[in-house]
């Protein structure tokens, strides 16, 4: 049933997604935290929950364009499963907005196998990466992977390691200019401080750590997995699966760097496990396994969740 829904790529799957994301979305917010907002703050909420929505379209976009995966939406079910893993995402607009720009970075670094416009395409990574900053300082550590796709694709034209820092000046001088006109000139020296904010509460709830290192675990199992089964796949999908897997670890680095309560960048790591777990899924050969595997993948975060809101 699940399988034959996901496994092909239908409007309707987006629509399922959506609604329950939309449905979670609100859960989490006026059942998990409590929340009371007035009119404009409820605006403000609608238009997270777009970037949100919008999130879900550009990866599907980047699987489909770059056939990371089979013709399936199994990448949008996983991406909002693992939502519903980490419900506290929701609730962090800053979360919201890093992952989306993020995901546009990925979307360009992964489109330089085509070897064409490299120098563009390097650079426009490097913007959104800035951007993303804007909202967790350690994000700039995702420019360690525009660096590894100039290594990986053209490194011998010094022209593409110059093109970074390009990108950097740019959003910087625009994002100064702006801060000028709206008064708020010392917003770049305040927030690129670079604090290590270890947040101990959170990692010794039995709860957040056992999700986290389960997560992580299975993560890995199915890195590991996608890896053996693309050793017959041409160079430019591994050197793809292999970004793709160098920033679900940058994730984690920025997940364990920026930890404090009101902080969730995990969202940021959600977009390379959904790629790695998909790949495993469709390596299930058998429908009956695979429906069952799909149904667990469903029921455990909804258990989660369920659990999340009982012990608030």
């Amino acid at each position: 049933m699940i399988s034959s829904i996901f496994g092909k790529t239908k409007p309707i799957n987006f629509i399922i997604v959506l609604s329950f994301l939309f449905l979670t979305y609100w859960v989490v917010h006026f059942f998990l935290y409590d929340k009371a907002y007035d009119t404009f703050e409820l605006v403000l909420q609608v238009l997270y929950f777009g970037v949100l929505a919008f999130s879900i379209f550009v990866v599907d976009f980047i699987v489909k364009r770059n056939k990371i995966t089979a013709a399936n939406s199994f990448a949008i079910l996983f991406y909002a499963l693992l939502i519903l893993v980490f419900p506290e995402t929701l609730a962090d607009s800053n979360a919201i907005f890093c992952s989306l720009f993020l995901l546009l970075a990925t979307r360009r670094l992964i489109s330089i196998r085509s070897l064409k416009n490299i120098k563009l395409k390097v650079f426009d990574a490097t913007l959104w990466v800035m951007v993303s900053s804007l909202f967790y300082e350690w994000a700039v550590l995702y420019l360690i992977l525009v660096f590894l796709a100039i290594y990986i694709y053209e490194p011998k034209n010094i022209r593409n390691w110059m093109v970074p820092f390009a990108g950097i000046f740019t959003v910087f001088m625009i994002a100064y200019c702006v801060l000028i006109l709206s008064n708020q000139p010392e917003f770049l020296v305040d927030h690129y401080q670079f604090q290590f904010d270890f947040n101990v509460t959170y990692f010794s709830k039995w709860i957040n750590s056992t999700k986290l290192v389960s997560y992580v675990l299975l993560t890995i199992f199915a890195i590991i997995f996608a890896f053996l089964k693309l050793g017959k796949a041409g160079l430019g999908q591994i050197v793809t699966m292999r970004l793709i897997g160098f920033s679900f670890v940058l994730g984690l680095i920025l997940k364990i760097l920026t930890s404090s309560a009101d902080a969730h960048p995990i969202m940021v790591t959600f977009f390379p496990a959904s790629i790695f777990i998909s790949n495993y899924v469709e390596s299930i050969k058998k429908p009956n396994i695979k429906e069952v595997v799909l149904i667990v993948s469903i029921f455990v975060p909804l258990l989660i969740l369920l659990t999340t809101l009982v012990i608030k």
